[in-house]
């Protein structure tokens, strides 16, 4: 099958290495910065630069790994132009859209799918690494879905279904997961070290707390006090939030060195009582 890419920045190029490497053939990119053009020679070397117009009119599948801001625009543009095919394959990887943003390539009669792997990429050969047991959300028509789950499979990822009025739903679940775990996990790893403990505590609660999640464990600040497990009562045992680790967390702050981390904390911790007196709600 031969395959335009659009473009090859950081996920277009890697994927474009992936699907080459998969027995498929890249026809182009558009490359049109100089870290596109090198990235697409450092990863898909021998693969020309090209304009959106020539691949839509030579591709029996292009692949959008665009931002989300530009993703739209692009599909409107090229449905104006008249440059989308009947029976072309038009898939791309946005997060937060499902199909329905390609509806103007639909409506030419191509063949659409959102598929999008929960990856963060480098743009580097060492993302080809990342991508096998990597899970991807597959959006399309039920005529489509075989196609979609065997491209990912191809690529040695993992495809889960996921509907189309969910995508905005998950997009902001890995949201809250890459960027807001990673700040928790930054400012826990920061206070810890106030404390006078290295990383590699750090390191344990965060495991702790992974493999906590796993099994459907959760604890929760209580209102008042003791602390709910809930599915399961042998869950490990939690520190109460108490006026003293508020009255700690303050005095860290105080230093001039750790400003975002009380209001970070009391947000949490209000979330988290809150959480737990619904629980006890007859």
């Amino acid at each position: 099958m031969t395959i335009g890419i659009i473009s090859a920045g950081k996920v277009g190029s890697v994927l474009g290495a992936a699907l080459r490497a998969a027995g498929h053939t890249i026809i182009g990119a558009v490359a049109r910065s100089s870290a596109s053009r090198e990235r697409l020679d450092a990863l898909l070397p021998g693969v020309p630069a090209r304009e959106t117009k020539d691949l839509l009119a030579r591709a029996d599948l292009i692949l959008l790994a665009l931002p989300d801001a530009a993703l739209p625009g692009v599909v409107e543009h090229a449905a104006g132009q008249g440059w989308w095919r009947p029976g072309q394959l038009v898939i791309h990887t946005s997060a937060r859209f499902g199909t329905g943003v390609l509806r103007d390539a639909a409506a030419a009669g191509a063949l659409t799918l959102a598929l999008h792997p929960a990856l963060t990429f480098t743009g580097t050969s060492l993302d080809m690494r990342q991508l096998i047991g990597a899970t991807w959300a597959v959006t399309s028509s039920a005529p489509l879905l075989p196609i979609g789950m065997a491209l990912v499979s191809e690529l040695g990822g993992e495809p889960s279904v996921l509907a189309e009025e969910n995508r905005g739903l998950y997009a902001a679940a890995l949201t809250h997961a890459s960027r807001h775990t990673a700040l928790l996990a930054g400012q826990v790893q920061r206070m810890l070290a106030a404390a006078g403990l290295d990383s590699t505590y750090a390191r344990g609660l965060q495991e702790q707390a992974l493999a906590m999640a796993d099994a459907g464990i959760e604890l929760i600040d209580p209102p008042a006090s003791g602390v709910v497990a809930e599915k399961n009562e042998d869950a490990p045992a939690a520190s109460d939030s108490t006026p003293d680790d508020i009255t700690a967390v303050e005095a860290l702050a105080a230093t001039g060195n750790y400003p975002d981390i009380p209001p970070v904390y009391r947000v949490i911790r209000a979330a988290s009582r809150d959480r737990a007196a619904r629980r006890r709600l007859p």
